[in-house]
């Protein structure tokens, strides 16, 4: 009965090694409490060192310097964050673009402002009153052209059409003043204009030119816009549960094992951002598309098309008609007369001296061919380099933003501690993330807002490709069709209609992972064993000397 107490107080001395030498290992939490604080987040119930973490739902359950709230801050921090990036890195392509479509548009409106003011300075020398009487049909033309131009809804061929006709009948009264010309007898004239060619080719001509260069020149702007539209919407699109999961783990959970120092290995980082922007990578295709129709387009216009030319000499090529028109009065007037019949003569009589061409002004087009052309090769050189960008961007993401170390690190973040990272890295798009390790993705349900604006590329493909061989084709409404298109839409027969997630099967077996110690988080299995097997020898011993004592 005396060794009682001996027995008991060894006990006690040999269980206080294992509390103290652990206790002595918990390292301190003072980098992810100041990284907390930088976050805004109020350190109040912030450990000082680590504790178990069987509380935690996201970073794995060993030993933590983050409580269950710390976690779902870090989580949502990481979610507005990631998204952030997203939106950081899709406005420096909308900055590409816009800025394509800003020295485009302000070098097609000064060509076209300089032509209107060309004819401005020009005809009231040149035609005196037959162009001061009609300033409002030269002024309608222009104002028409700029409105197709900008996307209204006009018939180019139509407007140019109308605008001859409307010259031609503004004209033939002021040449023929001694006549009382009635709408009915005009109406005959026009009616015949196409064989008469009262303008001889230029209307026809200036018509087949300039609606080739127009259609180009808009769908060439609106191309840019589009783009730079789409990256937009598409950046605005938020992650899902399981996508925030995976980045929180990504970025925060490192932090919360005390891990501040180590980065992400780079395909572990990789596999969740593709797995996150899975449906962003199936605007892959048809963005291509878009990037390879604005190049072919811009060829058109600095070459075949020849904008520059075309729509720098529109007032030249109306002076060219108008004086083919005067130098043809008689004939043409003849003609007029035999197909109509001679009007009556008017009552009111009027002088035509002030109607006459007054004398010949040079007609100049300052070529800015040089500008455009300069303007082309921009274009192109960025086009091409943003072909990729979907593709790309988690590799950009994972470099530039979220820090990831190199592919060959193998003391780095794989999710559960510091080490190598082996699964290997999941293909581009929707499709492709069906067994993706760390990020549970439905490749059955594809994102509604990204497919909209698939359509949206398709559709601007299809009139660009239309532009290119000079058809004019009216942009539809995507929302007619939301059924989606491009890489990613479909998945195999059989997958499809069924909730695809994570098999532990598909992931190789990783060198990195610990055991779960229930109730006491994860530790290492050698720290465990030594208490144990100490506690075993001291009972051990106990019998025995009490034997002995005996």
């Amino acid at each position: 009965m005396r060794f009682f107490p001996w027995g008991f107080w060894l006990l006690c001395v040999a269980s206080a090694p294992a509390r103290g030498d652990s206790g002595s290992k918990a390292r301190s939490c003072a980098e992810v409490r100041q990284l907390y604080g930088a976050k805004g987040f109020s350190l109040s119930g912030v450990p000082q060192a680590e504790i178990s973490g069987e509380h935690l739902r996201i970073c794995p359950q060993g030993y933590t310097c983050c409580t269950s709230e710390m976690e779902e801050n870090f989580a949502n921090k990481s979610r507005s964050e990631f998204e952030a990036m997203m939106k950081e890195a899709g406005r420096s392509v909308q900055t590409i673009l816009t800025a394509q479509y800003r020295s485009f548009d302000s070098y097609f409106q000064d060509l076209l402002n300089k032509s209107e003011k060309a004819l401005y300075d020009a005809f009231p020398s040149l035609y005196g009153e037959l162009y001061t009487q009609n300033m409002k049909v030269f002024k309608d033309l222009y104002s028409e052209l700029r409105r197709y131009y900008r996307g209204s809804n006009i018939n180019l061929e139509e407007a140019l059409n109308e605008f001859w006709t409307r010259l031609l009948e503004r004209l033939f009264k002021l040449m023929n003043p001694q006549y009382h010309i009635t709408d009915e007898y005009l109406d005959c004239m026009v009616k015949h204009a196409e064989q008469h060619k009262p303008f001889g080719e230029v209307p026809r001509d200036l018509k087949v030119k300039a609606t080739r260069a127009f259609i180009a020149a808009r769908s060439y702007a609106q191309g840019f816009l589009v783009g730079s539209d789409v990256v937009k919407k598409v950046s605005q699109v938020s992650l899902s549960h399981e996508c925030t999961r995976a980045i929180m783990k990504l970025m925060y959970c490192p932090h919360c094992r005390g891990m501040s120092s180590v980065k992400p290995c780079n395909n572990y980082c990789l596999n969740v951002v593709k797995g996150c922007l899975a449906n962003q990578a199936d605007l892959n295709t048809e963005w291509k598309y878009l990037m390879d129709s604005l190049v072919v387009v811009a060829d058109r216009i600095d070459g075949p098309y020849n904008v520059d030319t075309v729509i720098g000499t529109i007032h030249m090529r109306i002076s060219e008609a108008i004086s083919n028109l005067q130098e043809n009065k008689d004939s043409i007037t003849a003609k007029v007369f035999q197909g109509c019949g001679n009007p009556k003569i008017s009552t009111k009589g009027s002088s035509s001296e002030d109607k006459k061409r007054r004398g010949k002004v040079a007609l100049e087009a300052k070529s800015s061919a040089v500008a455009l052309e300069m303007l082309v090769l921009d274009a192109k050189g960025n086009l091409t380099a943003l072909k990729s960008y979907w593709v790309t961007l988690p590799s950009v993401l994972c470099s530039k933003r979220v820090m990831a170390s190199s592919a060959a690190d193998d003391k780095c973040w794989n999710g559960m501690t510091k080490g190598s990272y082996l699964p290997e890295v999941m293909g581009d798009g929707l499709a492709n993330q069906i067994n993706n390790p760390e990020v549970e993705v439905d490749i059955t349900k594809p994102d509604m807002t990204i497919r909209q604006q698939i359509m949206q590329l398709k559709i601007m493909t299809n009139r660009l490709g239309n532009a290119n061989i000079g058809n004019d084709v009216d942009f539809q409404d995507a929302s007619d069709d939301m059924s989606g298109s491009g890489s990613g839409d479909s998945c195999p027969d059989d997958v499809c209609g069924k909730r695809l997630s994570k098999s532990p099967s598909t992931r190789q077996p990783e060198t990195h992972a610990i055991p779960k110690q229930s109730g006491h988080g994860i530790s290492g299995a050698s720290s465990r064993s030594l208490p144990s097997a100490f506690l075993l020898f001291l009972s051990v011993a106990f019998i025995a000397v009490q034997h002995l004592w005996r």
